[in-house]
């Protein structure tokens, strides 16, 4: 046989350094994505994830009075979960002075311990078992002890509910029969759109603003910083009280300059009437407070992309553009604006996925409240709140099936300016 190539070695060499890091994408990121698949087809509720037990209760029916006597003895055996079990088997400890007299076929005597095992029982389903004993001189010389003073031990075998419910397509036919289904999609993708629209926007303005040298450039750079590195929940809070319709400081400045007649519920309204160039209209205002926090929350994320590609461009395009007579807004629409193409359709791309994904904002303004409700929050809804997994799953797959259609739509139409 030939010996290995060097070029052969090497690529073997290659796969083996690179197989611990497909292992970790595979566990962390592939096997997730499988699961949720899979519950998706599955009937699953958040109390299967809890293994079936059986139940056992032990009842002494007949107490024997003198030696020689009959002692009944009933074990119930229940299986309370709407999940099936395999197999139960429980053991428990005899009194001493107790002769067996009639045992069900599934239980035994050793010495002091009575061990038994049945099949079953089915979902809602019970079994009991009646066992007879002799009571015998001993048993009285013990004291005449209970049964029932020792707890029967038991063990359950059980399927995997995840593995063993059949597939179904009911969890997705519930999804798209929900009322609330395609005005959540609505409420999401406004959401999406309008959030990333005005962070990017914001971001764009504030790099524009900061990349020019003067005085304080850098201490302004930091603290454009400060909306994103802040903890969500802590700069959700101080939204919360901030818009707070009674101790909030916007409905104090907007009542004390007159610009309101009464409090504004910002987070607890659902529309609010504007009216626009003779035009009345329903503001959504809950839905605009949560999307305001969305832009000013996360503009420093594009305003750094925006201001690291604006630094990088060539200063020999803008000199060419002051040369031909060209104006800050010419300059900014055919020079600035060409070369940031590239990078904004990636800014878009990212800040779309994030916020199509996106919970704890929502979740801790609103609670998806007063029209404000998006796909995570109903999928949040459905598993937890109403403990139905396999329906959240479903929703989940439709958000990552909405996703994938973007990505298709993004990679075929966007722009392919240089990044």
């Amino acid at each position: 046989m030939r010996p290995r190539s060097l070029k052969a070695r090497e690529a073997r060499l290659a796969f083996f350094m690179l197989f611990p890091t497909f292992f970790v994408v595979v566990l962390i990121v592939i096997f997730p994505v499988v699961a949720d698949f899979w519950i998706a087809f599955k009937n699953i509720k958040l109390g299967d994830l809890r293994p079936p037990r059986a139940v056992v209760v032990e009842r002494v029916k007949l107490r024997p009075k003198a030696p020689g006597d009959r002692m009944v003895v009933a074990y119930r055996v229940e299986n309370r979960s709407p999940n099936p079990i395999t197999e139960t088997r429980f053991t428990d400890r005899v009194p001493p002075g107790l002769a067996p007299l009639e045992l069900p076929p599934e239980c035994r005597i050793r010495g002091e311990v009575l061990s038994c095992r049945l099949a079953g029982p089915r979902p809602g389903a019970r079994k009991e078992l009646v066992l007879a004993f002799r009571a015998e001189a001993a048993y009285f010389a013990a004291g005449r002890p209970n049964p029932r003073a020792t707890r029967p031990e038991v063990t359950t075998k059980a399927p995997n509910p995840i593995l063993a419910k059949p597939f179904t397509l009911e969890n997705f036919a519930r999804v798209f029969r929900d009322p609330d289904f395609w005005p959540m999609l609505k409420v999401t993708l406004a959401y999406t759109v309008f959030g990333t629209g005005l962070s990017i926007l914001l971001g764009l303005f504030a790099a524009q603003l900061l990349a020019v040298r003067f005085a304080g450039r850098n201490l302004l750079r930091g603290l454009f910083l400060f909306p994103y590195v802040v903890p969500v929940i802590a700069v959700a809070f101080v939204w919360v009280f901030l818009l707070d319709p009674f101790a909030g400081t916007v409905n104090a400045l907007l009542l004390k300059y007159g610009l309101a007649s009464g409090p504004i519920p910002f987070l607890s309204q659902r529309t609010w009437p504007l009216e626009l160039f003779g035009l009345r209209l329903e503001l959504p205002l809950a839905l605009t407070m949560v999307i305001l926090f969305e832009g000013w929350r996360y503009f420093p994320f594009a305003f750094l992309f925006i201001l690291a590609r604006m630094q990088a461009m060539p200063k020999e395009l803008f000199e060419a553009a002051r040369v031909d007579g060209a104006g800050i807004w010419a300059t900014f629409r055919y020079v600035t604006l060409p070369q940031l193409a590239g990078i904004l359709a990636t800014l878009f791309l990212l800040r779309f996925i994030w916020t199509f994904n996106k919970f704890d904002d929502i979740f801790l303004l609103t609670g998806g409240a007063a029209g404000t409700e998006t796909i995570t929050i109903k999928v949040y809804d459905y598993a937890f709140a109403r403990a139905d997994l396999g329906l959240g799953a479903a929703l989940a797959v439709v958000l990552f099936f909405i996703l994938a259609l973007f990505l298709t739509l993004y990679f075929r139409y966007a722009p392919k300016g240089e990044v």
